[in-house]
């Protein structure tokens, strides 16, 4: 079962996501794309793993993100994405659009062939204005595609308002 769960900052969607996993009965393989680039995404990292549960795996991938999906995927494991937000900006910090596209291509094709359960988090940052700067507008129109190519395959699409889950694709 694949399932996206988006919403904004703090908005309990990574709390969610970890409930979810933890509920699902099977081994959890957590999949961290972020990076500890300055003392705040530091702490921020420190806070999600002082939440999870010692006995969850923990993969860190900044960038292939698909290749450690195949790699992990597994009919009686969990795996935890979070999140592809972070990814995607890690990948346009390279900016190269072919390792991108390549990128972007690579996970859409493998999700619907994963076994097992596959929770995504992603933040949702096209509610807000329209960013000034040409990087950010780059941002958020590739997350807006990107959140829509997911959701396409995804069994259940939840989102997350002030810790409250509203599913928008799929049974509760």
């Amino acid at each position: 079962m694949l399932e996206l769960i988006l919403g904004g900052a703090r908005s309990g969607k990574s709390r969610f996501a970890e409930r979810l996993a933890a509920e699902s009965g099977l081994a959890v393989t957590y999949i961290a794309t972020s990076q500890a680039l300055d003392g705040e995404m530091s702490a921020r990292i420190a806070h999600h793993r002082q939440r999870r549960p010692v006995h969850w795996s923990l993969v860190e991938e900044p960038l292939q993100l698909a290749r450690v999906l195949r790699e992990q995927a597994a009919p009686q494991r969990c795996l935890l994405v979070d999140c592809l937000t972070l990814w995607l900006t890690n990948l346009l910090m390279l900016d190269d659009a072919a390792r991108l596209a390549e990128a972007r291509d690579a996970l859409l094709e493998c999700l619907p062939e994963l076994p097992g359960r596959i929770i995504l988090v992603s933040s949702e940052t096209g509610l807000g204005v329209v960013p000034l700067g040409e990087l950010t507008r780059r941002y958020v129109d590739e997350a807006g595609w990107l959140h829509q190519a997911v959701a396409d395959r995804a069994q259940r699409v939840t989102f997350m308002v002030a810790g409250l889950p509203m599913t928008l694709k799929g049974a509760q």
